[in-house]
């Protein structure tokens, strides 16, 4: 088939589908032991068995693909001016330049893309990657004739990613997005193995005690995060700090091991644990306000992290439900010093991504996953 003739279809195919376009979405992300979800990382310590954890939270990003003029490609994205180019000329350097990229993989001419996020922009949250994974499996639904699975979506958005960012990205966003629920990541363990083994470590059936003891919020504050994670790999690579990464690995298996058996207090240990030792690495990794967010989760026996890699967006607590339900009033009065910071809802979204057409729909809610 010609290059013309994939076109051709692929306009057809969405100008057939209902009401003239494809929609998919996924969920966003909070999380412990990030960054070992970077090959840097993890491919020199996989004798540690290293492992991320993440709970995908049900503020969804919504990416709807629509029939636009023949030959352009336009993207509109809350938080963001919208974009328009040349299928043939998008720039992958521009804010939208993962998009633009995901386009250009299927081929996807004469299209607007729609992006509408559920958690603030730019929160660490996750958010781009997701986007990504949900723009991946509206145009896989429009241009592929077989059926990608979770794992290949998720897989595709990463690569993606890696190839326009320039610097070294982690996996954890797209799993959490395809995935859903409460998961720890354990990355490869020998050569010829799949990039990650899933392991649950909430069940669905426990969510709802889990969420009574869960808090985030947001700061008000987009974060940077590649100014953070690029100092971490530079010093990781030059041989610094490499006894704190161990101790982060170490404390992320205790944080799940906890989290798995119900040990709250051990939770709160571990996490707490943890952060402390990225701020000793990257004290602005929190600002005041973060600091203060964090200060006030230990006065009330919290475990309190920032999500991603910090540098502005959001933080998260866990803890007894009495003592987040005291958290909750103390965040909310911190947060209100600032305009725009805010707590955000923290239910757990357990489908993952989801998409209106039929054949991915089934897909994935049929299969192993």
């Amino acid at each position: 088939m010609t290059t013309d003739e994939r076109q051709s279809r692929f306009r057809e195919r969405l100008r057939s589908a209902p009401e003239g376009g494809v929609t998919a979405s996924a969920p966003c992300r909070i999380d412990m032991g990030g960054t070992l979800d970077i090959s840097t990382f993890h491919l020199p310590l996989r004798h540690l068995n290293p492992c991320t954890f993440n709970i995908a939270l049900d503020l969804q990003t919504a990416v709807r693909v629509s029939s636009y003029d023949e030959g352009r490609v336009r993207i509109s994205s809350r938080g963001f001016d919208d974009a328009e180019f040349s299928a043939d000329a998008a720039p992958f350097d521009h804010p939208m330049g993962l998009m633009f990229a995901v386009a250009a993989y299927f081929g996807a001419s004469g299209v607007h893309i729609d992006i509408a996020s559920g958690s603030p922009p730019r929160s660490a949250l996750g958010g781009s990657s997701v986007a990504a994974c949900a723009l991946a499996a509206a145009l896989a639904a429009v241009a592929e004739d077989k059926q990608p699975s979770p794992a290949q979506i998720a897989g595709l958005a990463h690569a993606l990613e890696a190839s326009v960012a320039g610097v070294p990205c982690g996996f954890q966003d797209q799993l959490a997005a395809v995935y859903g629920g409460a998961n720890a990541w354990y990355w490869p363990v020998a050569v010829g193995d799949p990039p990650f083994r899933r392991e649950t470590v909430v069940e669905s059936a426990d969510f709802e005690a889990l969420e009574r003891r869960l808090l985030v919020a947001y700061g008000g504050i987009p974060h940077e995060s590649k100014d953070v994670n690029g100092r971490w790999v530079r010093g990781f690579l030059s041989g610094n700090g490499r006894d704190r990464w161990r101790r982060i690995i170490d404390l992320t298996h205790q944080f799940v091991a906890a989290l798995k058996e119900g040990n709250y207090a051990g939770a709160v240990e571990a996490m707490n644990a943890e952060t402390a030792i990225r701020r000793e690495m990257t004290p602005d990794v929190v600002d005041e306000l973060g600091g203060d967010l964090i200060e006030a989760a230990l006065r009330r026996n919290c475990g309190a992290r920032f999500t991603g890699a910090g540098g502005g967006g959001c933080l998260w607590a866990i803890g007894e439900p009495s003592d987040i339900d005291a958290l909750r009033t103390d965040w909310r009065n911190l947060l209100g010093k600032r305009e725009g910071a805010r707590l955000l809802d923290a239910q757990i979204d357990d489908e993952g991504l989801k998409c209106d057409s039929l054949w991915i729909s089934i897909y994935i809610k049929g299969t192993d996953r």
